[in-house]
């Protein structure tokens, strides 16, 4: 079981997903406790999620957490599923209101980082770390 979640391909490319991904995620994660007015507590009072306190640091968390590991190429595809779980409810929650009140092509203007990390995650889950991450050495014995 361990072996599957860690499994990968040789692919060097996959450390540019990698960084996209986990650096983006790491960030907002950060900038959640940094700004909880602006991004964290304050963002998801704003657009009425019950709880905003708790889920501000508890989605700030684990985008630090899984966005670390990502970057690590750390049990890559196990992080990747929460990212992709917090980007569907971002867009579930934030873009639903642009594309009732502007429209189709303004919601996907306003979602495109959104839509690149959905992506990018989708991307990890099914490909792994690549031949330069963490998950790598520990399948290839530490070599």
């Amino acid at each position: 079981m361990f072996r599957k979640l860690i499994h990968t391909d040789n692919s060097k490319t996959t450390l540019l997903i990698r960084l996209m991904v986990g650096a983006v995620f790491l960030s907002e994660g950060i900038q959640k406790f940094l700004f909880p007015d602006l991004l964290g507590a304050g963002r998801f009072a704003k657009i009425g999620l019950p709880s905003p306190e708790f889920l501000g640091s508890f989605v700030g968390s684990f985008e630090i957490v899984c966005g670390a590991l990502v970057l690590l190429g750390l049990l890559t595809r196990f992080a990747s599923f929460p990212l992709i779980i917090i980007i569907l409810v971002a867009i579930a929650t934030t873009k639903t209101e642009v594309l009732a009140d502007k429209g189709f092509w303004e919601m996907l203007h306003v979602c495109r980082t959104d839509w690149a990390m959905f992506l990018g995650s989708i991307f990890l889950l099914i490909k792994g770390g690549g031949s330069l991450s963490v998950d790598k050495k520990i399948m290839n014995g530490g070599k």
